[in-house]
């Protein structure tokens, strides 16, 4: 196998922390407040805000087969115009219906670089493949937290239209910058046959293994949204302050970005499963803790804790679906595990909203921890590889 050029993944991961904070700096704070803008109803506001979700689920797996066909490049680069031009879109918009609109298209772009970057990052590397992988997600994470901060002092210094602006260079950047990529291994561009797209998705979904990883992705996301979601309403409740509630979750944020490409060394070098499931449990323990510690230094710990779990798992994960492909159907490997990760992700807030509604939080934590205590007994006893 050839070599990876040096410089490919310094540019992928420019590209990717450009692209996730413009992607970022269109929803947080502002989407929200630009919807309420328009006079959108709260109800109408709840399918905005879902509206960019739901490509994941439909484009993720047919973007990454289309991408193990043609060359991962063609693939990000169709990803990345959409990046650059979705933020202008946001400058006419005049109606709630129009926003929706656009989040809609808006979300293809997300939804297809996410899973091609990593296919891509884990056809070139091998040998540090869960570090490499860990590191490219760290930087877009800082790219995601940088955002908030951004977009709040643009909306209070300008205008709502000041921070898509913002937005648009971001994104025009990011497809700057993948004009420079180079495919690993260039494919001919002939025409992808449906009964071989078919045939490479039952391959995929018969692959225990791969099924098996993704659902323990899909779990770790579950409970990663449920936690985004209520941990900062569970605080409120306790009477903690706005800005005492960002140090809370800002400290689950640091700890992923620094903990990640540690953890994805120590996989590269003891293997896949001595880690996922040790961060499985290390962050069912501090959920289910959390009612116990309702205060701002209890909560901080907590919240940093659940981070280093969350890294640990998700630091291996992409890593070991990689491991486990065959004949080179990264993408289509990627695609499969994106679209169930994004599933779980999408179930956890409205699971944990119902629990929370019916029986309260503690009984919200505790099913939530659950979960992963489920999903770490699942691969422990259905995984004997990796």
């Amino acid at each position: 196998m050839k070599p990876a050029h040096p410089s490919f993944f310094v540019l992928i991961a420019l590209i990717g922390g450009l692209a996730i904070f413009s992607s970022t700096l269109s929803k947080t704070p502002v989407l929200p407040l630009f919807a309420a803008s328009l006079n959108a109803t709260p109800a109408e506001i709840g399918w905005i805000v879902m509206a960019s979700t739901i490509p994941g689920i439909l484009i993720s797996y047919p973007a990454g087969a289309l991408s193990d066909h043609l060359g991962k490049r063609r693939v990000l680069l169709a990803s990345l115009i959409v990046f650059a031009s979705a933020p202008f879109l946001y400058l006419v918009i005049e109606t709630a219906w129009q926003l929706m609109a656009v989040r809609f298209y808006h979300g293809f772009a997300t939804a297809i670089f996410g899973t091609v970057a990593s296919a891509a990052i884990a056809e070139r590397y091998t040998a540090d493949r869960a570090t490499r992988l860990s590191t490219y997600s760290s930087v877009t994470i800082v790219g995601r937290s940088i955002a908030p901060f951004l977009g709040g002092a643009l909306i209070s210094l300008a205008s709502f239209g000041a921070v898509y602006v913002a937005c648009a260079i971001a994104g025009v950047l990011a497809l700057g910058a993948g004009l420079l990529l180079r495919d690993h291994e260039p494919k001919p561009a002939t025409k992808l046959e449906l009964p071989h797209f078919w045939a490479s998705l039952v391959t995929v979904l018969r692959d225990r293994g791969i099924m098996l990883v993704s659902l323990v992705e899909a779990a770790q996301y579950l409970v990663f949204g449920a936690i985004e979601a209520f941990l900062a309403l569970f605080a409120a409740s306790l009477g903690i302050p706005a800005w005492q509630i960002g140090i809370i979750l800002g400290a689950q944020l640091v700890s992923i970005v620094f903990a990640k490409p540690l953890m994805g060394k120590v996989s590269d070098r003891v293997g896949r499963r001595r880690v996922i499931l040790p961060g499985l449990l290390i962050g069912a323990a501090s959920v289910v803790l959390l009612p116990y510690f309702p205060n701002f230094i209890g909560l901080s710990v907590l919240s940093l804790v659940f981070g280093l779990g969350f890294a640990t798992v998700t630091s291996s994960t992409a890593a070991l679906v990689a491991d486990l492909t065959r004949n080179g159907r990264y993408g289509s490997s990627m695609g499969v595990l994106r679209t169930v990760m994004d599933v779980g992700q999408s179930i956890g807030p409205v699971l944990t909203g119902f629990m929370v509604g019916a029986a309260g939080y503690g009984s919200a934590f505790t099913l939530l921890a659950a979960i992963l205590v489920l999903a770490a007994l699942m691969l422990g006893l259905l995984l004997r590889d990796g």
